[in-house]
């Protein structure tokens, strides 16, 4: 209810608030007449540095008790163009080295995160290719980022608990126990135990032998997303947070709880330690960036529906029929969920201000966000916190099963190596409608040819596409080009539907998903 009435209150403040691109500079650096960029220096961003809940500007202070204007400023600092003057570049070996044993010599150099992931405009999408492998790699789009690390930790601890439960059974009883891996539904094989504790994991299916499944990168080979943030800006930025208290922990054996909730457990997984200082400027990103950057994305939009009709339906009846639906699973439920608000995007003309002829400035999207979170009143004196409610999610049309599998030889990857890779994490498909060229390396322009391009595990499914009728293989094509990403600053929402009073509309006025409403105080932008 607070929510709502802090929309209704705010209204009129809409109007007032200066909307974002893709790419942004900063205005205390590189002014410019229509103040159209980041409103804080990096200075003024990075605050106090992680404090605490009694740190005023620091990240942990705002985070707990100011998320949105947290959210925001991890956005502003995604897109902002690191400076040199700030430590941008050089990156990894100033791309001189071995990429035999340092694949990330072949990443590209940029000046934000944007610059990978920035399509639709202003988002954290796709776009970018680098040549971390002989034949390349796309970035794929950051839209749903903290659902995707939630749901793989949550199947990582059941997948563990089970395999505890057999070597406790094993133990106790004398003999073998074989019990199956399975967790919200997706089958990992099994695995067995012997009753001196060792454990036979030969059958364990799509996951690593320690049942740890990794979400990030197209092979499935990273955890977290802080250690995700902290190697991307090495390795794409020549930005050093070489002092990240969580990563150097936890690299080292500890155990960490990141601002934004997630567990790092050194003494269980192998973390990813951070980069060592540059060797001229030392340690170049406070920890802050870090914990904004993380509780941005563990925040960020899940991708939308464009519209849905009678092809869209038996489109999504076909995608199951032929067997695609067997790894690309549709639901998956969180038990405990760690974000703030939830932003639904769907087909929406009416509100996103379509004329009555169907005529729309941007797109025919409406986003509808919620509150997640509690007030509690600390009893500090500072503004209550906004802790998040932690209770369960269904993250809808996800179509992923976070497991590994061998697609055939036209998804293999030549390493700089010479050796070859044969198995991928399953790509969630939400937000596929709009993220051509297709595959982990781009290879594919169309969503037939990459479909096509299946093989191995999914040869039947392929054969079954394959095969369709026309009309059919139409529809399933119309359905998978429903699931869509979307330009933020160009999409109407309930918290700024938009108005097509204002001078110069639509360049203003057009709506978009604008936070600074929700701020503990709006006048202050980021």
């Amino acid at each position: 209810m607070k929510f709502c009435l802090k929309l209704l209150a705010l209204s009129a403040a809409l109007t007032m608030t200066m909307v974002a691109t893709a790419q942004m500079t900063d205005n205390t650096q590189a002014t410019n007449t229509a103040k159209a960029g980041i409103n804080k220096s990096l200075t003024d961003e990075i605050g106090a540095g992680r404090g605490t809940l009694s740190t005023p500007s620091s990240s942990v202070f705002i985070i707990n008790r100011d998320p949105f204007r947290a959210i925001r400023r991890g956005r502003q600092l995604f897109q902002r163009k690191f400076t040199r003057l700030q430590g941008q570049g050089a990156n990894e070996g100033d791309g001189v080295g071995d990429l035999n044993t340092d694949i990330a010599i072949g990443a590209g150099l940029s000046d934000s995160c944007a610059l990978c992931h920035g399509r639709p405009r202003g988002s954290g999408g796709s776009g970018g290719n680098v040549v971390t492998r002989p034949d390349s790699r796309d970035a794929g789009h950051l839209f749903g980022l903290g659902l995707k690390e939630m749901l793989a930790d949550e199947i990582t601890t059941d997948l563990r608990a089970t395999r505890d439960l057999a070597i406790t059974r094993a133990m106790q009883s004398h003999r073998s126990i074989t019990m199956k891996l399975a967790s919200k539904g997706i089958s990992y094989g099994s695995i067995t135990a012997h009753s001196d504790g060792t454990l036979d994991t030969s059958q364990v299916a799509g996951v690593d032998a320690d049942l740890r499944v990794k979400p990030f990168f197209a092979e499935g080979s990273t955890i977290s997303m802080r250690e995700f943030i902290v190697g991307a800006l090495h390795n794409e930025m020549g930005l050093e947070a070489s002092s990240d208290p969580d990563l150097l922990t936890a690299s080292s054996g500890g155990r960490v709880v990141t601002p934004s909730g997630m567990v790092l457990d050194g003494s269980k997984d192998t973390i990813s330690p951070p980069p060592q200082p540059d060797s001229q400027n030392g340690n170049e990103i406070d920890p802050a960036i870090v914990d904004f950057l993380e509780f941005y994305l563990l925040n960020y939009f899940k991708p939308g529906h464009d519209i849905k009709n009678s092809a869209t339906d038996h489109g999504r009846s076909l995608f199951a029929k032929t067997g695609c639906a067997q790894c690309h699973v549709a639901d998956l439920t969180i038990n405990h969920d760690r974000r703030v608000a939830d932003v639904e995007t769907v087909y929406d003309p009416v509100n996103a201000g379509c004329t009555q002829d169907g005529f729309c400035f941007f797109n025919s999207l409406f986003a509808t966000a919620s509150a997640l979170y509690q007030d509690v009143n600390d009893g500090s004196g500072f503004p209550d916190l906004k802790l998040p409610l932690e209770n369960s999610f269904v993250v809808k049309d996800i179509f992923t099963d976070f497991k590994r599998h061998d697609l055939g030889q036209n998804f293999y990857e030549r390493n700089w190596d010479g050796s070859m890779r044969t198995l991928f994490l399953t790509r969630a498909l939400w937000g596929v409608g709009t993220t051509g060229p297709y595959g982990h390396d781009g290879r594919s322009s169309t969503l037939n040819d990459v479909i096509l391009r299946h093989g191995g595990e999914a040869k039947a499914a392929r054969d079954a596409f394959a095969a369709l009728k026309p009309n059919d293989s139409s529809a399933l094509m119309t359905f998978l080009n429903s699931l869509v990403l979307f330009p933020p600053d160009d999409t109407a929402s309930n918290l700024d539907p938009g108005d097509s009073t204002q001078a110069n509309f639509p360049q203003f006025g057009h709506g978009s998903i604008k936070l600074t409403v929700l701020f503990n105080d709006p006048t202050d932008p980021e």
